[in-house]
């Protein structure tokens, strides 16, 4: 809810910057706002993944997959997130969320994205997401007949595939109890 504004004012300005295709990588020109940071005067560990929630945002209006997910009744849910940070965005520091989809399996679409300022890397994630339709998965078929095939060299990384298996929980319609392991 605390981006709901920014959003939709983001959703407006990008369907008037230059087109895109959903395979292109994408950039979008930001500023630390008052409310992206914590009381160390420093963007807030817990705003990165909702500010990079903008970048996909903005490549999929630009690219026209928004409008074409909206038709269809699709929306984006993230599956799973990793992300390292190697340098602070502090108040008013100017930046850009940089996104491209490093690839796809049968089960998710892979976005990587980087906060950039001044030419450097302050912060890198990757994102596993899904398209759902009225609770269920979109399949990649589907989605695939929509938006084209990626371009031949989209080659996912083969590291994506252990993390997502060692990090991933049961599926939403398979029990998963509140179990810690115990430690040896």
């Amino acid at each position: 809810m605390h981006l709901l504004l920014r959003t939709l004012l983001m959703l407006f300005t990008s369907a008037r910057r230059s087109t895109l295709t959903i395979w292109d990588p994408s950039s979008l020109p930001l500023r630390v706002l008052p409310t992206d940071i914590d009381i160390a005067m420093h963007v807030n560990n817990g705003m990165y993944f909702s500010l990079m929630d903008l970048g996909r945002f903005d490549l999929m209006v630009r690219s026209g997959v928004w409008k074409t997910m909206r038709r269809r009744g699709w929306s984006p849910v993230a599956a799973g997130e990793t992300i390292a940070f190697r340098k602070s965005l502090q108040l008013w520091q100017q930046y850009t969320i940089e996104t491209k989809i490093i690839g796809l399996d049968a089960k998710a679409i892979y976005f990587e994205q980087r906060m950039v300022s001044d030419g450097e890397i302050y912060a890198r994630a990757y994102i596993a997401t899904r398209l759902v339709s009225k609770g269920r998965p979109v399949s990649q078929e589907e989605i695939l007949r929509e938006f084209g095939q990626p371009p031949a060299d989209l080659v996912l990384p083969e590291w994506i595939h252990e993390w997502r298996e060692t990090n991933a929980l049961p599926g939403s319609r398979t029990s998963a109890p509140h179990l810690w392991e115990a430690r040896a």
